[in-house]
């Protein structure tokens, strides 16, 4: 399996020290030194180009080499003087082999006086137009890894955002789990400890409600319709145990029904409603819920009839200010949450945010 490994490896280096781009940009700078050298030389122009092609490609062999090897360098010597001297060397080197190829495989060409000249012009030209070719190829090169490490950052910065989004949203969940369990367990022992008939029919109800809900708490997303099921078994719940004090309407959009939002978003805002504007009034009231989707918007109201703001305090309270945060992590500041007084009395909450499709919402990025 090692060995594989370190097969592929080597293949992937070699791909990219004679990519394609590579080669065809040196033949390509190779056939323009080649049909200048064609102006003083006596040979075909296929043999001027082959000898131009061979010292190109000789050269691009080099620079890859380089590029790469030796792994570690002294830290006097900088890998792009080595590969611009590598370069300046195998042009030389590279125009002495062309000739020999193609004039016998032996250095008698040296003797010949034309053969000589056509020798050292190609060396000349390819030692004062090589460096620039390989300077800019490395400016180039340092683009591109400058902008690879630049979206390497940028995806390892959205990636441990959103880990850490994923943590604080279970943290803010972790926090309402308890908060949400523990009130309703509360509200259904006043009415066991008051006494009251209907103890029996309340127990039965919680532990309906509760399997129903229990589940979806730890889910990242959930659906209006979830919550308006959860809310409507909440607010029976409590009818039973105040039903002379507690009643309550619910309205939504049909088109609102499949639009995500965090769970427990609707149940806390009626919690809130229930627990701080219905409970301490002594004539109860009424808690009315809409929830419509309008020109690419959610918007949530939950509005009760209860003791007001005054009465309950300013303070948003742990559930209404967990759920501003969690709004916050999901819409980011296209999220609002408005309380507002009613009159007489009474307090209105606002939910406004963007509507989003369930399946859409649970799909992956």
């Amino acid at each position: 399996m090692l060995n594989d490994v370190a097969k592929f490896l080597k293949l992937d280096a070699a791909a990219q020290v004679l990519s394609w781009r590579r080669v065809l940009f040196t033949l390509g700078a190779a056939t323009l030194v080649g049909l200048l050298n064609t102006i003083p030389s006596f040979a075909p122009t296929s043999i001027v180009l082959g000898r131009a092609w061979l010292v190109g490609l000789l050269a691009l062999t080099v620079f890859g080499i380089l590029e790469r090897w030796p792994a570690r360098l002294p830290g006097w010597l900088a890998r792009w003087a080595l590969q611009l001297g590598g370069v300046l060397v195998a042009m030389p080197l590279g125009a002495l082999l062309a000739y020999a190829l193609t004039t016998g495989g032996d250095f008698q060409f040296l003797l010949d006086r034309p053969r000589r000249t056509g020798f050292l012009i190609l060396s000349f030209t390819g030692v004062i137009f090589s460096p620039w070719i390989a300077l800019g190829a490395m400016v180039r090169q340092r683009d591109a890894l400058a902008r690879s490490q630049a979206e390497a950052f940028e995806l390892e910065r959205s990636e441990l955002e959103r880990r850490a989004f994923d943590a604080r949203m279970r943290l803010l969940q972790a926090q309402v789990q308890p908060h949400f369990l523990f009130n309703t367990l509360a509200n259904v022992q006043a009415l066991v400890d008051a006494g009251s008939p209907h103890a029996s029919k309340v127990l039965a109800t919680l532990i309906v409600y509760l399997r129903a809900a229990v589940p979806r708490l730890d889910e990242p997303v959930t659906t209006f319709r979830q919550e308006l099921e959860l809310v409507q078994a909440y607010l029976e719940l409590m009818h039973l145990r105040m039903p002379d004090r507690l009643r309550f309407t619910l309205q939504a959009d049909e088109a609102a029904l499949d639009l995500c939002c965090p769970p427990l978003t609707l149940m806390t805002l009626v919690e809130n409603a229930v627990r701080h504007g219905i409970d301490p009034s002594e004539e109860g009231g009424r808690i009315d819920i809409t929830v419509q989707r309008w020109d690419g918007r959610c918007r949530v109201r939950v509005s009760d009839t209860g003791v007001g703001l005054q009465a309950a305090g300013h303070g948003l309270g742990t559930g209404l200010t967990t759920l501003r945060e969690r709004l916050q992590l999901t819409f980011g500041g296209d999220a609002h949450l408005r309380l507002a007084a009613n009159e007489p009395h009474g307090v209105s909450a606002e939910l406004d945010f963007p509507a989003r499709d369930f399946a859409a919402a649970r799909s992956p990025a």
